[in-house]
C-alpha cells in the first residue's frame, strides 16, 4: 500500500531547505515513492524576519518554530523539519518531537579572515556570532577579543568574514557539511574547549501528537541513539530553564547501553564556568540530564538569571 502524501514544513534558509530535502529523500527511499510524493511548504518564521537584534532581545528561539507549530496544529503541514538546537525546551501540547535523523558531527567550525585561527587573531579583533554560548566560550579562551552580534544565514555570515567586516565567526560544522561548505572552515574547535549547544548537529522532526500515521511513516528514518542523547541534553536545558538568554552547552553520547553527558553554564563574559559530568544507563537519559542541570542550578551563586 502506498504511503499517503505528507506535507513537509520548513523555514526558507538554504540550510533549512538542505535539511528538509534530506528528510524528503529519505522518506521517498524508505517507502519506494518519488520525492514529489512529499511536497515542501516554505514557511517564513518571525526569527527569520528579525535580523537586527539578538533572539534573546526578541522573545527567544521559539521564534524559529512558532509559525511552523501553528501550521502543524492547523493541518497545513504534516511534519516540520528543524535544526534541533532551535527547538524550544517546551513545545505546544499538540506537538511532539517525532524523532531525529542520525546526528552529524557536533563540533563548531572556526572561520577566520585570511585563515587566522582563534589564537592567531590580534588583540581587539572582532568575532561575530549570534550565540551567547559561542561568545562566552570565545571570551573564556581569548578575553582580549571583541564579540559582536552576527545574524543571517550561513552564506551571509561567511561573506562578512570574507569582506573584512568581522575578523572571524563560528558556525556548526554540521550545517557547513550539509551545505557542501565544510572546506570553508579554518579550524575545527575541540569539544573540550567549545562544547556544543544542546541539540547541535541533529535534525529534529516534529509532528502532531495524535498523528500516528505520520509517525509510522517517519519511523524508518529515525535514530534511537540520537533520541536518547537529545533527551538528556534537553532535560539538562529544561532544568536550567535554558533559553538563548543564557550561555549553556550540553553534549551527550551513547555507546551501547551507556550514556555519557557533559554540560556547562558560563557567565556571558566567559570569566566563570560551571561544569558537570554524568554517566549512566542510556534508558535513563532524561533523568541523567535533569540531575546534571539541577546540580548546576545549586552551584550558581545568583541563579541562572544572574548570568544574563
Amino acid at each position: 500500500m502506498t504511503i499517503k502524501s505528507l506535507r513537509i514544513g520548513t523555514r526558507g534558509s538554504p540550510l533549512a531547505l538542505a535539511q528538509t530535502h534530506m528528510v524528503r529523500a529519505l522518506l521517498a527511499e524508505a517507502h519506494g515513492v518519488s520525492e514529489e510524493h512529499f511536497p515542501v511548504e516554505i514557511i517564513k518564521t518571525t526569527g527569520d524576519q528579525i535580523q537586527d537584534r539578538s533572539l534573546a532581545d526578541s522573545g527567544g528561539k521559539g521564534l524559529f518554530t512558532k509559525e511552523l507549530d501553528l501550521a502543524l496544529i492547523g493541518g497545513a503541514i504534516d511534519l516540520a523539519v528543524h535544526s534541533s538546537k532551535d527547538l524550544p525546551t517546551h513545545l505546544p501540547a499538540e506537538i511532539i518531537i517525532a524523532g531525529y535523523l542520525p546526528r552529524e558531527d557536533v563540533r563548531d567550525a572556526w572561520i577566520g579572515r585570511d585563515g587566522m585561527t582563534i589564537d592567531a587573531l590580534p588583540p581587539g579583533a572582532v568575532v561575530g556570532t549570534a550565540s551567547l554560548r559561542r561568545a562566552a566560550q570565545v571570551k573564556r579562551r581569548r578575553p582580549d577579543l571583541q564579540t559582536t552580534l552576527l545574524r543571517g544565514n550561513v552564506h551571509t555570515r561567511l561573506g562578512k568574514v570574507e569582506s573584512g567586516e568581522i575578523d572571524a565567526t563560528l558556525l556548526a560544522l554540521a550545517g557547513l557539511k550539509r551545505l557542501g561548505l565544510a572546506d570553508r572552515a579554518t579550524a575545527l574547535l575541540p569539544l573540550a574547549d567549545f562544547p556544543p549547544a544542546v541539540g547541535q548537529g541533529a535534525i529534529g522532526i516534529t509532528a502532531r501528537a495524535g498523528d500516528a500515521e505520520t509517525r509510522a511513516a517517519l519511523a524508518p528514518l529515525l535514530d534511537a541513539a540520537t533520541a536518547l542523547a537529545l533527551a538528556a541534553e534537553r532535560a539538562f536545558l529544561s532544568a536550567l530553564d535554558g533559553s538563548c538568554r543564557t550561555p549553556i552547552a550540553g553534549h551527550a553520547t551513547v555507546s551501547g547501553d551507556e550514556l555519557s553527558f557533559y554540560g556547562e553554564v558560563l557567565k556571558a563574559d566567559g570569566s566563570q564556568v560551571w561544569m558537570t559530568r554524568r554517566k549512566g544507563r542510556a534508558i535513563d537519559a532524561a533523568m541523567i540530564g535533569a540531575d546534571a542541570g539541577n546540580e548546576i542550578v545549586l552551584k550558581l551563586p545568583h541563579g541562572v538569571a544572574g548570568l544574563m
